[in-house]
C-alpha cells in the first residue's frame, strides 16, 4: 500500500493555533506529516527569537500522541538565504532518508490562500491545501504583541502548552534583550514614519580575507548587539559604494600592518572588484528594506595575521578561521553571505 507523507514547513516563531489546525488536518490527510522547522541555526532575533529546541518542544508537547505513533516527525531544515537550489536540495535529503527509498505520494503541505512555499519548487508533490480556522493571525503579529506587552500572554492564539513555554521565556536574559530591540526598532521606524513613502535604504559591507581567517566584528549596539557582522554600514550622502565599505572597515577595525593603520588607498589595491555582490533579500533585516552591497577584499598572507581593534560601532573586531564560523553567531543574514562569497 502506497504512503501518503504530508510536509509542512515553517519557522513556527512561535506555534500557535493556526500551525495546530493545519497539522491536525494534514495528520487527517496523510499517513504521517513530516514538520520541517525553518532557522534552526538562527542567531536571536525579534524576527528568530525561539531557538529549534524550544521550537520543537512546543510542537512535541502539542502533538505528543502522535509523535509517539510514529505519525508526526520533526526535522530541522537549514537556512539557505541565497541559494534555494540548496534548499531544496536538503529537503529531498531528509525525504530519502526518511522513506529509506520506499515509494509514497509526497504532499507539501500549505494553508488556504497563502503562498509561503513556492509550488514551482516541487512541481511532482500533491498540493494540500487547509483551511486555516485563523486566517488573519500573524506570527510577526504575534511577535510584535509579545515582546512590546510583557504583561500579556498569547493566550487566545497560542495551544495552553506553548503558552507555558512563553510565560517562562519572559524570565529569561534573552526575552529583556529582545524587549530593548523591539523599542528601538519602534522608535527608528518612527523616525522615518511621516515620509511620503517607505524608505530603502543602502548599505556596505567588507569581507576581508587573510591566511584563511575572515575579519569580523561584534555589534556593540541595538540591533544584534553582541552578534558577529561584517564591518560596514549605512552609505554616506554623496559617496561612492566603495568608499563607504573602505571608510566603514578602517572606522571599525583600525585595521593595520607592521608599519601602522592601513590608509583608505593601500586598502583600494586590495579590492576584488569582480567579485562584489548586492544582497537584496526583502527581509533581510528588521529595520526596513536593506539592500547591501559586499566587497571582498583579499589581503597578502601574513603571520601574524593584521592587527584589528574594535572602534566606533563596534565594539571588538576579531580574526576567525574560516573553519570555525557558526551561522547562530552572526547578525542577520552576514553568515549566508560570508557562504555565498566564499563558497564554504
Amino acid at each position: 500500500m502506497v504512503q501518503r507523507l504530508a510536509v509542512f514547513i515553517g519557522r513556527f516563531q512561535p506555534f500557535h493555533n493556526g500551525h495546530g489546525a493545519i497539522v491536525h488536518q494534514a495528520l487527517a490527510e496523510a499517513d504521517r506529516v513530516l514538520v520541517l522547522i525553518g532557522s534552526p541555526d538562527a542567531s536571536l532575533s525579534l524576527k528568530n527569537p525561539f531557538s529549534l529546541e524550544i521550537r520543537r518542544k512546543m510542537i512535541e508537547a502539542v502533538f505528543s500522541a502522535d509523535l509517539e505513533a510514529g505519525r508526526l516527525l520533526i526535522e530541522p531544515i537549514p537556512d539557505t538565504t541565497y541559494n534555494e537550489d540548496a534548499w531544496v536540495a536538503d529537503i529531498q535529503r531528509i525525504i530519502g532518508r526518511i522513506s529509506a527509498g520506499e515509494p509514497g505520494e509526497l504532499c507539501i503541505v500549505q494553508a488556504a490562500g497563502r503562498a509561503d512555499v513556492p509550488g514551482g519548487l516541487f512541481p511532482s508533490w500533491t498540493p494540500l491545501t487547509v483551511e486555516s480556522p485563523l486566517p488573519e493571525l500573524d506570527d510577526a503579529r504575534l511577535r510584535d504583541a509579545y515582546f512590546s506587552d510583557p504583561s500579556r500572554l498569547p493566550t487566545d492564539t497560542c495551544p495552553e502548552p506553548v503558552v507555558g513555554m512563553l510565560a517562562d521565556y519572559r524570565e529569561t536574559d534573552a526575552f529583556g534583550a529582545l524587549v530593548e530591540e523591539a523599542d528601538f526598532l519602534r522608535r527608528f521606524r518612527a523616525s522615518w514614519a511621516s515620509a511620503p513613502y517607505e524608505p530603502i535604504f543602502t548599505t556596505v559591507d567588507a569581507l576581508v580575507v587573510q591566511s584563511g581567517h575572515l575579519l569580523v566584528i561584534r555589534r556593540g549596539r541595538t540591533p544584534g548587539k553582541g552578534l558577529l557582522a561584517l564591518p560596514g554600514g549605512f552609505l554616506d550622502p554623496n559617496e561612492p559604494l566603495r568608499d563607504a565599505a573602505i571608510r566603514e572597515l578602517r572606522e571599525e577595525t583600525r585595521i593595520s600592518d607592521r608599519h601602522g593603520e592601513l590608509s583608505a588607498e593601500s586598502l583600494q589595491t586590495h579590492v576584488r572588484e569582480a567579485e562584489t555582490r548586492v544582497f537584496d533579500a526583502p527581509y533581510r533585516s528588521a529595520r526596513g528594506r536593506t539592500v547591501t552591497h559586499c566587497f571582498v577584499i583579499r589581503l597578502p598572507e601574513a603571520d601574524p595575521l593584521y592587527t584589528v581593534t574594535g572602534s566606533d560601532d563596534a565594539e571588538a573586531a576579531h580574526w576567525i578561521p574560516l573553519g570555525a564560523l557558526n551561522a547562530n553567531d552572526f547578525f542577520e543574514d552576514h553568515y549566508a553571505i560570508v557562504q555565498v562569497m566564499l563558497g564554504i
